[in-house]
C-alpha cells in the first residue's frame, strides 16, 4: 500500500564545474532509502573524497563512489510542496584543487502519502551565479543537535531555529539573518497579518519583548536562534519568512550585523561585543548603503527562505 504512494523520483542535476562533465551519476530513490553511484571519468580522482551531504561513500573503487544511505541521514533536507515530498542534498568532492572541486545537487521527489504530516517544512535554496552556495533553514531540537521531533510549541517555550550556508568553493563567509517575519501563509503577502522577529538589518527586535536571542556562534557559516514562542496566531499554522545573507566577515557595518537586546545593557553585537555601537541604529533606522549592497554581488549574496508550518499552543 505504502509503496504505491511513492510513485516517482526525479533527479535535478546541475554540474557546477567543467571538469565534472565526463562523469555519470545513477540515483535510485526509494521510501526511506537512497542509492547513488557516481562514476568518474577522470583518472586522478580519489573516489573516497566524495561526500553525500556529510556522509562518506559506503563503497569505492578506482572510478566509482557508491552511497547507500537512509533519507534521515547525511543532512538530507525535507520539503513538502503541495502533493510532493522532496528530499534534497548535495554531492561534493573534497579537493584542495579548485579545478576538481564541485557541487552536484541531488533531489528525490516523491508523491506525498495521504497520511504524511510533516514535522517541519525545510526547503533548501541554492544561489545562482559562481559562488556555489547552498542555504538551509530548519527547526531543531532543544540543544540544536538534530532536527525537531515536533512542530508544536507551547507559548513561552523556545523554538530552536538553525540557518546555515554551505560554501563549497567560495571564500569563507559569515551567515546573517537580515530580516525574519512570522505570518499565517507560506507566501509572504503585504496584507497578511504578521509578527516581526528580526528587522532593521539584523536587529533581533523580538529580544526586546521576550527572551529570544541569537546563540553564540560556533562556526561563521551558521546561526542558531532561540525564538521564544509568541502569542501571534495561537493554534494556527505559522510560517517564518527570513532573508539570509552570506557576507564578507571583514565587512560588518550597521547594515550587515547580528544584534541581541540584552535587558539592562542594551543592544549587543553577536560576533564582537566590543563593536556593539554598530547596533545603536536598532533604535532608529539602519539604512542600506547601496554601494556595498549584496545586490552588487561583490561582498555577499542574499536568499529568501521560509520555515514552517509550526503551531504555537497555550498549553
Amino acid at each position: 500500500m505504502m509503496a504505491s504512494l511513492w510513485c516517482r523520483a526525479l533527479l535535478f542535476s546541475l554540474l557546477l564545474a567543467a571538469s565534472s562533465v565526463h562523469a555519470d551519476m545513477k540515483l535510485d530513490c526509494k521510501p526511506g532509502m537512497v542509492s547513488l553511484v557516481w562514476t568518474e571519468g577522470r583518472s586522478r580522482v580519489d573516489t573516497s573524497k566524495f561526500r553525500l551531504g556529510n556522509c562518506p561513500p559506503t563503497a569505492t573503487s578506482a572510478r566509482e563512489a557508491t552511497f547507500t544511505v537512509e533519507l534521515h541521514d547525511c543532512n538530507f533536507m525535507a520539503m513538502v510542496t503541495g502533493s510532493q515530498l522532496v528530499y534534497s542534498n548535495a554531492l561534493t568532492y573534497l579537493s584542495d584543487s579548485k579545478s576538481h572541486t564541485f557541487i552536484q545537487p541531488v533531489v528525490c521527489v516523491f508523491e506525498r502519502p495521504k497520511e504524511y504530516h510533516p514535522i517541519l517544512y525545510d526547503p533548501i535554496f541554492a544561489s545562482s551565479g559562481s559562488s556555489n552556495l547552498v542555504f538551509h533553514m530548519a527547526l531543531m531540537n532543544e540543544d540544536f543537535s538534530g532536527p525537531a521531533e515536533s512542530n508544536l510549541f507551547a507559548l513561552g517555550s523556545f523554538i530552536p531555529i538553525m540557518a546555515r550556508v554551505d560554501q563549497i568553493t567560495h571564500q569563507p563567509l559569515l551567515l546573517l539573518m537580515e530580516e525574519c517575519v512570522a505570518t499565517t501563509t507560506p507566501q509572504l503577502k503585504a496584507d497578511s497579518p504578521s509578527y516581526h522577529i528580526i528587522d532593521n538589518k539584523g536587529c533581533l527586535s523580538d529580544s526586546k519583548r521576550s527572551r529570544s536571542r541569537f546563540q553564540p556562534r560556533e562556526v561563521p557559516s551558521e546561526m542558531l536562534l532561540s525564538l521564544q514562542a509568541f502569542r501571534f496566531a495561537l493554534g494556527e499554522e505559522v510560517f517564518i519568512h527570513c532573508k539570509l545573507v552570506a557576507w564578507d566577515p571583514e565587512g560588518l557595518d550597521t547594515t550587515k550585523k547580528a544584534c541581541n537586546f540584552v535587558h539592562g545593557h542594551g543592544w549587543q553585537l553577536l560576533d564582537n561585543p566590543a563593536f556593539s555601537n554598530l547596533c545603536d541604529c536598532c533604535e532608529s533606522s539602519c539604512k542600506t548603503r547601496w554601494t556595498r549592497s549584496t545586490r552588487s554581488g561583490k561582498r555577499g549574496i542574499t536568499q529568501n527562505a521560509v520555515l514552517g508550518p509550526l503551531t504555537i499552543t497555550e498549553e
